[in-house]
């Protein structure tokens, strides 16, 4: 069962499978028009996870970048504000420690065999 919203044009703006406020039809099978929506749906949906792990991407790219930048005395941490300084150092912090993590298992693995 599919329960449809549309928009004041007629267009479907929201499917759903249980009852909900705001529906305005119901049908018991798919129509062309809800198998195109739901298409368009999953895509952009695909879509939107692609862009949100590119986002965790380029996060670690502009990390590398100004550790390179501060490596060869370009920029100092200081010339960044202050919340992107407390940023960069948490995230450093946390990478260090989960390292120190993974040595102790690496390490553990190695007396077992």
């Amino acid at each position: 069962m599919h329960y449809i919203e549309r928009d004041a044009e007629g267009r479907i703006t929201r499917v759903e499978s249980t009852p909900f406020a705001g529906m305005v039809e119901q049908y018991a099978e798919d129509t062309d028009e809800i198998t195109e929506w739901l298409r368009v749906q999953a895509m952009r949906e695909a879509t939107l996870r692609q862009l949100q792990q590119s986002d965790l991407e380029m996060v670690r790219v502009l990390e590398d970048l100004i550790d390179v930048l501060m490596s060869k005395g370009v920029i100092s941490i200081t010339d960044l504000p202050q919340a992107a300084q407390s940023k960069l150092i948490n995230r450093t912090q946390a990478r260090l420690t989960l390292s120190g993590l993974e040595r102790l298992i690496d390490d553990e693995d190695e007396g077992i065999f």
